[in-house]
């Protein structure tokens, strides 16, 4: 009798290919996120693997995470305000051409 091979669900699943370079990294990552969790569970997870998670865990990791999403939201209202006062700007430059014009003084196209 020919013995047949012991597979399981997660072996056999097929993973469609991805579109783009990031898509195919982050099924990457997935993938080694399930391996290791799958290694942490069974018990044969590396040192390297454990200790990885274990900084995850730890305060000090938890408090640069968030200084660092502090950062993001830091660097994203700066480029709003930099986009904001571009905005005034041309609006001002806008009002004074309107008021020249209209005071007689900015008649560009009636001295041609």
């Amino acid at each position: 009798m020919a013995r047949k091979k012991a597979t399981t669900d997660s072996s056999e699943r097929k993973i469609r290919p991805a579109l783009t370079p990031e898509a195919r990294e982050n099924q990457m990552i997935s993938l080694a996120i399930d391996l290791a969790e799958k290694q942490l569970i069974e018990g044969t997870a590396s040192s390297q693997v454990i200790t990885h998670y274990l900084k995850l865990g730890s305060t000090k990791e938890r408090i640069e995470k968030e200084i660092l999403e502090k950062q993001k939201d830091l660097i994203e209202a700066k480029t709003e305000n930099l986009q904001s006062a571009k905005r005034i700007e041309e609006l001002y430059a806008n009002a004074l051409k309107a008021m020249r014009n209209y005071s007689g003084y900015g008649g560009d196209s009636d001295e041609d």
